[in-house]
């Protein structure tokens, strides 16, 4: 065993002693555990820092490796397409779950308006907002605001650009594939503090619900809604295990080789912050550096598989609490928006609950049934998000298997 693949099992190990720490501590200490508060956001603070370079860095070269830029059509088209399917799918997969366990019948629609105020405050997000935000006027404030798709596509422009001016521009792009590839070793040493940082995200967020006693008692209240989001997030989990092995042969070894990226995900409810990871993961799984730069970033932005399942069923069961009948049309107005809104749910914990407007707007339901899932929200909020990376992940092997051509040489 290479010091490599060590360095790979003690690190996925800590982690995972670091979750199950984690969930031990915030049970039984509660609200005590909200002191360490602070290492998880320092941990959080510490993967997001690495982002925007990343990025930047990451998609430059991978679209500069691609040399002619007629090929980014055919990649781009393959991701985008893999994408939409998938996220289709995963709404599908939740409407039908949703329709089996019907988890809102028999609940109190009593609604705290006060708890849902905040989110109800923020402005929806519309179809436009999300063609409007792919162009930033200003990169430096889309940047700071962690606005990344703009940023990719500025990226993947700015990289095309470079492969149409010779010598010049092979020479920008070997500069940016050093950055890239000191941008991941960085990423590696930020791992070392990460069974810390999510022990501490995960106590302090437990034990800001009263402890292990307080989240059951939350839970039992909704308690088949849960099951019904963790069976749908199951389920879709399944089927990308079943599309990956039809396609590429591979199965459970490509989903060992991306655990550390599942549970870091699990741990900060965040594919942004998990992206650098993921990509460092996608590698050392053997995905080429090409389909892993272009691929991965792209897919933490806009390819949210857990994220649109999870909006399927929450509106469903929202018309179910208030007894509202949803028909054939509703539902399937319901299976184009979350698939749509998908795209616009930031890479940032519990966006999904911004987004979800949209979807219970398009079929008339009241949105203050928001308000029904905040008790849980957070812990599903783990489920789906590790969805959403594995998504990713099995995004990137099945394009790397199409995309098997030589890799152009730029240094």
């Amino acid at each position: 065993m290479g010091p490599e693949s060590r360095h790979e099992k003690f690190v996925l190990w800590a982690i995972i002693l670091g979750v199950a720490l984690g969930i031990a501590a915030g049970a039984l200490f509660g609200s005590k555990m909200q002191s360490i508060d602070w290492i998880g956001v320092l941990f959080l603070n510490a993967l997001k820092m690495m982002i925007i370079p990343l990025i930047i860095a990451a998609v430059i070269s991978g679209v500069g490796s691609l040399g002619d830029i007629r090929k980014l059509g055919k990649i781009g088209g393959s991701t985008v397409g893999y994408y939409a399917t998938t996220t289709a799918v995963a709404v599908l997969i939740g409407l039908a779950v949703v329709n089996l366990m019907q988890p809102g019948d028999g609940i109190a629609s009593n609604v705290n308006m006060a708890a849902t105020s905040e989110i109800l405050e923020k402005d929806p997000v519309t179809f436009t907002d999300i063609i409007l935000t792919m162009v930033s006027p200003n990169l430096i404030a889309a940047a700071s605001q962690m606005q990344l798709l703009p940023i990719i596509v500025f990226s993947l422009i700015f990289g095309a650009a470079l492969t149409t001016i010779g010598e010049n521009g092979r020479s920008v792009i070997i500069f940016f594939n050093g950055v890239n590839h000191a941008m991941m070793k960085l990423v590696n040493w930020i791992m070392y503090f990460a069974p810390i940082g999510i022990f501490a995200l995960i106590a302090s967020r437990l034990g800001e619900t009263g402890g292990g006693q307080a989240l059951l008692i939350e839970i039992s209240g909704v308690g088949t809604y849960v099951i019904t989001v963790i069976l749908g997030l199951s389920c879709h989990f399944i089927f990308l295990l079943c599309v990956l092995k039809i396609i590429t042969g591979r199965g459970l070894d490509y989903v060992i080789a991306m655990s550390r990226a599942l549970i870091t995900a699990f741990g900060t409810a965040s594919s942004s912050a998990t992206l650098p990871i993921t990509m460092g993961c996608a590698q050392e799984a053997g995905v080429s550096e090409r389909s892993t730069k272009f691929v991965l970033p792209l897919g933490a932005t806009v390819n949210m598989d857990g994220t649109a399942l999870y909006e399927a069923v929450a509106v469903m069961f929202i018309a179910q609490v208030y007894a509202i009948e949803m028909g054939f049309y509703e539902q399937t107005v319901i299976f184009v928006t979350a698939t749509l809104a998908a795209i616009g749910a930031a890479g940032i914990p519990q966006a999904g609950l911004v987004t979800m407007i949209i979807v219970l707007s398009a079929v008339n339901l009241p949105l203050e049934g928001i308000s029904l899932l905040l008790a849980v929200d957070w812990f599903l909020d783990r489920f789906r998000t590790a969805v959403n990376v594995a998504g990713d992940s099995v995004g990137a092997a099945i394009i790397d298997k199409f995309d098997s051509r030589p890799v152009t040489r730029t240094e």
